[in-house]
């Protein structure tokens, strides 16, 4: 059995940090971040117009082979424009899973709709398709006007996967489920830039992914997120929104709906451009990284969460899992004394005051999860 002194002399070893302070997660500054900020900078233009924004929309719509890209301030008013986009309106509902970072949850009430929590899998942490069939053959029915929960009688209108620390969802079963019941799939794809399902990028099978570059993300642009489409209409339209609303005049101020502040500044899409010119080496050292964790934690008291059947993950935080939550509190309290940033899977949504009178299933695996997961010191490791 590993002990927990064997983990944080290997997290030492493998860091080649034996003394001092692990994060979870460093931003890296190697590449062109400098002089393109310094570019940013002489041209004046660092609010939401600029070269860098229109590159780094071209550049991440390349990588992930999206047909275009929408960048914003930050993952959580990318997640809200785009329920606004599919047409989430007051008293609806929209499908979720419980194991997800607040924001999640939050851009679903920012529209004045409900979160619905559904069951995770176990092995990606992500939405199940077994679980959300499962709910939706009970409680669903279709209707002229959509997708309707017989319980509750207001309408199901949208759907958010999460790809949890990196690790695809089976997204595809997702988007089969959805189109069957006629809703809406929004791929909440924050943690997963350069993770793939089945050869496609996370974010490219719903209607609408997103996409977050907080700083403490695979790539950054200090705060930030990206909205990703399929369909050009609804791209141009989020660009629209994301701007005020602002009809494009050499002068005049005209503005046909109620828009939104949202626009990522050229200053942050500078560094992004920046960032994403060595997100491939960043990923190439990650799955290092998780190679080393893998061997290492093949005693039974101590679990790895390795990437799905089909996919690759770029593993933006690498997850063990003990037998117990005793066992996971006490590794909490003693990586976190000795120096080595740890943390425990995010309370469940449903547990949180402002969603306990939410609907959600029994969340068996969610409830398994929350009591064993810890997070484990994931940044890149340049040698």
């Amino acid at each position: 059995m590993l002990s927990n002194e064997e983990i944080i002399s290997f997290i030492r070893q493998t860091f080649k940090q034996p003394n001092g302070f692990i994060a979870l997660h460093e931003p890296l500054f190697i590449g062109n971040e400098k002089k393109y900020l310094a570019e940013c900078i002489d041209s004046t233009f660092v609010s939401s117009v600029g070269k860098f924004v229109d590159l780094f929309e071209k550049k991440i719509a390349e990588y992930t082979g999206a047909k275009m890209a929408v960048v914003c301030v930050n993952g959580t008013n990318a997640l809200h424009l785009a329920l606004k986009l599919v047409g989430v309106e007051y008293d609806d509902e929209v499908i979720t899973q419980p194991v997800t970072f607040i924001a999640t949850a939050n851009a679903i009430t920012y529209c004045n709709a409900t979160p619905i929590f559904i069951d995770v899998d176990r092995d990606t942490m992500g939405l199940s398709p077994v679980a959300l069939e499962a709910f939706l053959s009970e409680h669903a029915e279709i209707k002229e006007d959509g997708c309707y929960n017989k319980t509750t009688g207001k309408r199901i209108k949208a759907c958010i996967p999460m790809h949890t620390f990196g690790l695809p969802c089976r997204v595809d079963e997702i988007a089969t489920i959805c189109n069957n019941f006629e809703i809406e799939l929004i791929e909440d794809a924050a943690e997963s830039i350069g993770s793939f399902y089945q050869r496609k990028h996370t974010g490219t099978f719903g209607k609408i992914g997103v996409i977050s570059f907080n700083g403490n993300k695979t790539i950054t642009t200090g705060g930030g997120g990206v909205l990703l489409f399929n369909d050009e209409t609804i791209a141009k339209k989020a660009k629209h929104l994301s701007t005020q609303a602002k009809i494009p005049h050499p002068w005049d101020f005209e503005h046909d709906e109620i828009g939104y502040n949202y626009r990522m500044p050229n200053i942050n899409a500078a560094i992004g451009v920046a960032q994403l010119e060595n997100l491939d080496f960043y990923i190439t050292r990650k799955r290092a990284l998780a190679s080393a964790y893998h061997n290492f934690f093949k005693e039974e008291n101590v679990s790895f969460f390795n990437e799905p059947a089909n996919s690759v993950s770029s593993y933006w935080l690498n997850a063990i899992a003990f037998e117990s939550s005793i066992e996971r509190d006490l590794f909490l309290s003693v990586s976190n004394s000795q120096g080595i940033m740890t943390r425990p899977l995010w309370r469940l949504m449903h547990k949180l005051p402002m969603f306990k009178n939410c609907q959600h299933d029994l969340l068996e695996n969610a409830e398994w999860l929350e009591e064993r997961v810890v997070t484990i010191p994931s940044s890149v490791i340049l040698k």
